[in-house]
């Protein structure tokens, strides 16, 4: 019973991290969450009261558990949107904002836009856009101005290069929010000849509504044979119990 009880668990976390990703499908720059389980011992073992290998009635497995959750970064499709503060990364690298309290995150999500003060903010208006020196960019929204396809920003005779940045390592990011990420180890500056940033597209959500669906039925159906066993052995156990009582 307590095994079926550890395998509903997990299939119900797998359900969260499924409806959070098709939550996510039209999300610009979303990056899918993939759980990841493991077989666990039983709780006696867990609790160091058994070993394992002991051949006791406490050897048994105990179910499963989660053990991280991980990110799928692969590079999803770019849309035409034709809007001019659309940008989309080509390959690597993620862009470079700061946040209200200072903060620096990466992200692929480049639906921005400009504000009132003329700064290049993300979509939500919460975190500015930094160039390749980490200041924020500004542009003059009655001049015009246009973009290089390295992202280089031109008004007026000015050049801005955005801030394309690449982690050491794609697992030191830890996701903040939807689809901005924060560094934990060093990152470095994409290099001029390896920089592909396009106007007027959008590097969609990483997640295809299809094979979340397809997931979420193999998980709901996980999850309905392990409650059922619950029930099964509860029954049982009632059978049992009712016998003993009136012998």
């Amino acid at each position: 019973m307590y095994i079926s009880a550890e395998g509903a668990k997990v299939q119900a976390q797998r359900l969260e991290f499924i409806a959070n990703n098709l939550a996510n499908v039209e999300t610009p720059g979303f990056k899918r969450d993939v759980p990841t389980f493991q077989a666990r011992f039983s709780e006696a073992i867990q609790q160091g009261h058994d070993y394992p290998g002991s051949k006791s009635g406490n050897d048994i497995g105990g179910g499963v558990k989660l053990v991280e959750v991980d990110t799928d970064f692969s590079n999803a499709t770019l849309r035409q949107t034709n809007i001019k503060t659309d940008f989309a990364v080509h390959g690597e690298g993620f862009f470079q904002v700061r946040t209200p309290d200072g903060e620096m995150l990466l992200t692929r999500a480049g639906d921005f836009e400009i504000d009132s003060q003329g700064r290049l903010v993300t979509q939500t208006g919460r975190y500015q856009v930094l160039d390749e020196a980490g200041g924020g960019i500004s542009l003059d929204a009655t001049k015009p101005w246009t973009v290089q396809r390295g992202g280089v920003i031109t008004q007026e005779g000015q050049n801005t290069p955005m801030g394309l940045q690449q982690p050491a390592s794609l697992g030191d990011l830890v996701k903040v929010g939807n689809n901005a990420f924060r560094p934990l180890g060093p990152i470095s500056t994409v290099p001029a000849e390896d920089r592909d940033i396009r106007q007027g597209f959008l590097e969609m959500s990483g997640v295809s509504s299809t094979s979340e669906m397809m997931t979420m039925i193999e998980t709901s159906r996980a999850f309905e044979a392990n409650t059922k066993l619950i029930q099964h052995q509860d029954s049982m156990l009632s059978n049992l119990l009712s016998r003993v009582l009136t012998a």
